[in-house]
Order: C-alpha cells, then structure tokens, then sequence
C-alpha cells in the first residue's frame, strides 16, 4: 500500500475514532456496560444458583441399606442420617429412586459380610468383599451424604485392616443423568449469552458508522473525495473492527472477573481455577476473531440502509440466527469433535467456547476457527469495498 493511501486510510480511522470517543453515550454503551453487565448477570446468576447447589442444613439425609450388617450398624448410625433397611430385590428400584432425586444413597452390603471379613486373608491376593455405594452428583444432598458414608466405610476397614472394599468394581456408581450434570451447566449457557452480548456491542457502532453516514449525508462528501473506495472500506472497518476489539476486551473482562462467583456456585470445589491460563487466552482469541466477523457482516447490512434505524431492522434476522447458534451449545452433548464444524463462522465460535468452558477444547480448534473467521472478515472487507463502488447503493434515497 502506498504512503498516500496510507493516509487515507489513517484519515478515515482517525475520523471514526474522534466520532466514536467524543460521543459519551457509544462510549458507555460500547465499552463499559457490555463487560459490566456481563459481570453483574453472572455474579447475580452465581448468587441465584448458590440454593441449588448447597446443601440443606434441615435436610436428614435418607441412606438406604442393603444387607446392613450388625457391625456396621453403630458406624453409619451415628452419622445423622436416616438409615432404611432394604431387600435385595429392592435394589433396582431405589436406584431409580437415586437417580430422580427421591433418596440420597444406596449402600449395598455382600450377603454374609461379617463372616467373609472374618475369614478374609488380606495376603492371599483374593478379591475382598466389596461394598457398593450409589448417589447422584446433582444432588448436593446425595453427593454430601454419599461423602460421609464412604469417609466412615473407609475409617472402618482401616480399622479392620483392609478385609473390605468399597466400589471396587469399574461401573458407575453416580446415578446423575446427563442432563443433570452440573459440570455441563455453564458449558451451555455461557457461550449463548457471550454471543448475544458481542453481537449487541458490535451493533451499537456498525450501523451509526455506515447507515447513520448515509442519513446524514456525509458518506456522499467521502466518496467524492480523491481516494479509492477500498480505501474508505478497509478505514472503516479497521476502526470499527478495533473498536469492536475493545468491546470484546471488556466483555471477556467481565467474564474472568464473574467467573469466580458464577462457578464457586457450583460447588465447593468446582471454581475457577480448575481453568488454566491457556484456558483463558484460548477464550480471548475466540472472542476478539467473533468479533471481526460480526462487525463486518452488520457493515456489509448497513451500507444497504438509508438510515440506523433501518440498519437496525436489516440486523435483526442476523442477530436472530447469531442467538440460535448460540442455543447450539445446549445441544450435542459437548463441543464438536471434528474439525469440519470448526471452518463455518459463528457456529465455529459457539463450539469452541463450549469446549472452553467444559474443558474438552484444543489448540487446533481455536486455531481453525481463529484462522476461518480472519479468512471470512477479509472476505466481507473485499466486499463491502465493492458495495461502496455501487452508485445506486451508496446514493439510494
């Protein structure tokens, strides 16, 4: 590029910039309150969440017993829970009972556990008698109980020097459906409200630089000036693109910052740290790519507008379809695996955040998708540089 077309360019990013910052009210609503929204709704969503997921003082917690011996009576008797006796028949049917959060655990004991502990010959290498215990991880109820009964089975074999076992056997012994899975939860509704926030960002500055020139006339001075239209495009989109950044920037803020609160809710062990820094630099680069495609295609809509107001009407199918690809996360059980996914703008965003969030993202997705959306805003400059040749869109009354 020339020094002269340089300048030009510069001119035009100069003038957004001096547009943008000298205007209190784009600068509030662009980049202040996205990030600070952000932070207040997960902070007060983690703050909503903290009943759901802490356990109920006033709660005894109901732990079923198959097979209970007399031995172990006076162990699980003085844990403060209601202990029920059951059949072996029973099983099945109070594990279903687990599962919908209608008991807490399900201890199951081997038939003559007394006399096979008894007999049992910790150096002969045999299986030991094993104990089975069920909960569901949903329930913080189930989850708290089934902790306590297991730490005192544990004290008691210690006791017995390691004549049983407890959940020996590889099945599953937490009954918590998957769509219960509370690891999952902000997996799925983080990425839709973070798409919704950067689309709602990039839309209060597209359309007031393009359309709003339209309306007011001003966009006819610049292209009658001695530059080339592709000049006038890369300078408006580089503004709005740097711009749109810092809109980015500030919601990504506001999302580390929330982030303590809104997972502490979780769980006691459930937080942000389990997050690591690359985590977080993996979600930057996906946020600041999802940016530049968004304000280039909200660009490309308001060149065909004659006013914001009707750049604002042209956008709303676009923000509709960015908001259902958003709810995508909550679907599919996890991020995509295939890199395929990850080569169509948007969509590819949505999945890498759900990878992020439910820690099953790699380095070659976040590369693909960050490669795919630079590629697709060059693209939508390409063209917007062309929309700004056409005399009947640009003078159209």
């Amino acid at each position: 590029m020339s020094g002269k077309r340089k300048s030009n360019t510069l001119t035009i990013m100069k003038k957004e910039f001096a547009r943008f910052f000298k205007d209190g009210r784009m600068v509030l609503s662009t980049l202040i309150l996205p990030g600070l929204m952000i932070y207040v709704l997960y902070t007060f969503m983690g703050s909503a969440m903290v009943s759901n997921f802490s356990t109920d003082e006033t709660h005894m917690p109901s732990v079923y017993v198959c097979g209970l011996p007399e031995s172990v009576t006076p162990v699980l008797s003085g844990l403060g829970v209601e202990l029920i006796e059951s059949e072996t028949g029973e099983v099945e049917a109070i594990k279903q009972r687990v599962t919908e959060q209608e008991a807490d655990v399900l201890a199951v004991f081997p038939e003559d556990f007394d006399r096979d502990v008894a007999a049992y010959d910790v150096a002969s290498g045999a299986p030991a008698p094993d104990v089975t215990v069920y909960y569901n991880s949903a329930s913080t109820d189930s989850a708290a109980a089934y902790q306590m009964v297991v730490a005192a089975l544990d004290g008691y074999e210690s006791m017995l020097a390691n004549r049983f076992d407890v959940n020996r056997a590889e099945e599953e012994y937490d009954l918590a459906t998957e769509e219960d899975t509370t690891g999952q939860i902000f997996a799925m509704m983080v990425p839709m409200l973070m798409m919704i926030f950067l689309f709602s960002g990039c839309m209060g500055i597209a359309p007031e630089a393009i359309a709003g020139e339209k309306e007011r006339g001003t966009i006819a001075t610049l292209l009658v000036t001695p530059m080339r239209r592709s000049e006038l495009a890369v300078g408006k989109i580089l503004s709005l693109s740097v711009i749109a950044l810092l809109s980015a920037l500030s919601s990504f803020l506001g999302t580390i910052l929330s982030l303590p609160k809104l997972m502490g809710a979780a769980s006691e062990t459930m937080n942000a740290s389990v997050y690591q820094i690359k985590d977080y630099l993996f979600l930057l680069l996906v946020i600041l790519s999802t940016v530049l495609v968004i304000i280039s295609l909200i660009s490309i809509v308001s060149a065909f507008a004659r006013s914001v107001k009707e750049a604002g009407t042209y956008v709303m199918p676009l923000m509709i379809v960015t908001m259902l690809l958003g709810l995508t996360s909550m679907f599919g059980g996890g991020a995509q695996e295939s890199l395929a996914w990850y080569c169509i703008p948007l969509y590819n965003s949505v999945q890498c955040m759900n990878g992020v969030f439910s820690f099953s993202g790699n380095l070659m997705q976040i590369l693909v998708t960050v490669g795919i959306n630079c590629v697709f805003t060059g693209v939508m400059v390409f063209i917007l540089a062309r929309i700004f040749n056409s005399e009947k869109v640009m003078f159209s009354k």
